[in-house]
C-alpha cells in the first residue's frame, strides 16, 4: 500500500513486456555493485585475511571457491522454482527466467569444480577424488547442461519450457545430497566452512572476505541473468519488446 491509499500491482511485472524495462533499468546498478564488491572481496581475502596456521596461502582459493559452490545449488534450487511456477501457472516469464538462470548457475559449477581441483592438488595429491561431495556437484554440472541442451533441443518454446522443467524439477534431489554429503558418508571434503557451533574459528577477515565475495556473486548472478532474460523476452516477441503487440503469444 503507498502513502496515498493506492496499491501497488506487482503482478504487472509479471508481464514480459513491462519486466523487460524493469530489468533494463536495474541491470547497471548490479553489475557496478559486482565489480565494487568483487574488488573489495579479493582485497580482503589476498591482501587482509592472515595466512592459514596449516594450509599456509593456498587456502586463499576459498573466497572464490566457496561462493561458487553455494551459488551453484543457490541458483539451481531458484531455476526450479521458477520452472514449476511455468509449469504450473504456464507463467511465461517465470520459465523464461529458468532459462536465463541456467549458464549462470552452470558456470558456477564449473568454477566451484576447477578451484576445487586447483585446491585438492596441494592438500589432498589429486587433481580428483570419487569424493560424495564432488561426485554429486559434477552430476549438477551435468543437470544444468542437461537443461540448456534439452531447451535449446525443442523448437516450440512452450513444449522446450514444459520439458526442461520436469528435468529441473527432478534435479533438485542432488541438492540437499550436495549439502549433508560430508555428513551423510565419509568424504574427503571439509565440512561447511562457515557453520555456528561447528566449533571451526576463522577469522574475522576471512569470514567477510567469503561474505563480501558472496555478495559479489549475487549482484554479478542477477545483473547478468536480467540480461540474459531481456534477450529471451525480445527473442519470443520476435523483434524490439516495443514495437511488438501480440510477440509474446507462444
Amino acid at each position: 500500500m503507498s502513502r496515498h491509499g493506492t496499491r501497488v500491482n506487482w503482478f504487472r511485472y509479471a508481464s514480459p513486456k513491462t519486466f523487460h524495462a524493469l530489468a533494463g533499468r536495474l541491470i547497471a546498478g548490479f553489475a557496478l555493485s559486482a565489480m565494487v564488491l568483487a574488488a573489495s572481496g579479493l582485497y580482503i581475502g589476498l591482501v587482509v585475511a592472515p595466512v592459514d596456521a596449516v594450509q599456509g596461502d593456498v587456502y586463499r582459493i576459498v573466497f572464490v571457491h566457496v561462493p561458487a559452490a553455494w551459488m551453484s545449488m543457490l541458483i539451481y534450487v531458484v531455476m526450479a522454482g521458477y520452472a514449476a511456477l511455468g509449469l504450473i501457472f504456464n507463467a511465461r516469464l517465470s520459465a523464461m527466467m529458468a532459462r536465463a538462470l541456467a549458464p549462470t548457475g552452470a558456470l558456477f559449477t564449473f568454477i566451484a569444480l576447477w578451484t576445487g581441483a586447483l585446491w585438492g592438488r596441494p592438500t589432498w595429491g589429486a587433481w580428483w577424488v570419487w569424493d560424495a561431495r564432488l561426485t554429486s556437484e559434477l552430476i549438477l554440472l551435468f543437470l544444468y547442461l542437461g537443461f540448456i541442451t534439452l531447451n535449446a533441443a525443442i523448437d516450440e518454446p512452450l513444449r522446450a519450457d514444459r520439458a526442461s522443467a520436469v528435468l529441473a524439477l527432478v534435479g533438485v534431489v542432488n541438492i540437499p545430497v550436495i549439502y549433508f554429503s560430508v555428513q551423510w558418508w565419509y568424504t574427503l571434503h571439509q565440512g561447511a566452512s562457515l557453520s555456528f557451533g561447528s566449533g571451526v574459528s576463522m577469522a574475522p577477515s576471512m569470514v567477510w572476505g567469503i561474505v563480501v565475495m558472496t555478495l559479489a556473486f549475487w549482484c554479478y548472478s542477477i545483473a547478468i541473468v536480467l540480461a540474459r532474460v531481456r534477450v529471451i523476452i525480445r527473442a519470443r516477441a520476435g523483434g524490439p519488446v516495443s514495437n511488438s503487440a501480440g510477440g509474446f503469444a507462444q
